[in-house]
């Protein structure tokens, strides 16, 4: 996997003050996506165990909030792997912390419909992601007064409790 970028300390991307972590590689091609350059796998640099540790550094101060994982696409198969590696560790060293995901994939159809059944990877990331911001960014539904998303059909949903009522439960 490769990535984009990474911010030591993000305000736009969930609550308080978080690391961020924009990994490469994304098939969705939302038109205007405020990230295009990280549609290419090949962008970017090689993310590592040494970056990993870097991440999980930014993170182990008190102001730190948690992290945040965007795109390009964390959840596509390809990226999966090193995003659960990261994700597990985070947990793992800093469970007060929360991640949240973002998604161009909806939660439903595509991640508990098709990809759970497909990847083991994607099972064990929803355990860790406390939030995951679903759906394709819609131009038509732009709206720059919504917290942390960019279209009016993107949900915030919060896993753990989506996942054990069986119903979408959204935070607000």
């Amino acid at each position: 996997m490769n990535y984009a970028a990474i911010k030591p300390t993000d305000v736009a991307n969930g609550p308080g003050v978080r690391v961020s972590l924009f990994v490469s590689g994304c098939t969705h091609g939302c038109p205007e996506c405020f990230n295009q350059e990280a549609w290419d796998f090949q962008y970017g640099q090689k993310y590592t165990p040494e970056i990993q540790e870097k991440i999980l550094g930014y993170l182990d101060r008190a102001y730190i909030s948690g992290l945040s994982l965007l795109g390009g696409e964390p959840l596509h198969p390809a990226n999966q792997k090193e995003v659960l590696s990261l994700a597990e560790a985070v947990k793992k060293r800093f469970p007060q912390k929360t991640i949240w995901c973002y998604t161009g994939y909806d939660f439903e159809q595509d991640i508990l419909g098709y990809m759970a059944a497909r990847y083991e990877e994607t099972s064990r990331l929803l355990r860790c992601i406390d939030v995951l911001v679903d759906g394709k960014f819609e131009v038509a539904k732009k709206d720059l007064t919504l917290r942390f998303r960019g279209s009016s059909n993107q949900r915030l949903i919060k896993v753990p409790e989506s996942l054990a009522s069986g119903k979408i439960v959204v935070w607000e």
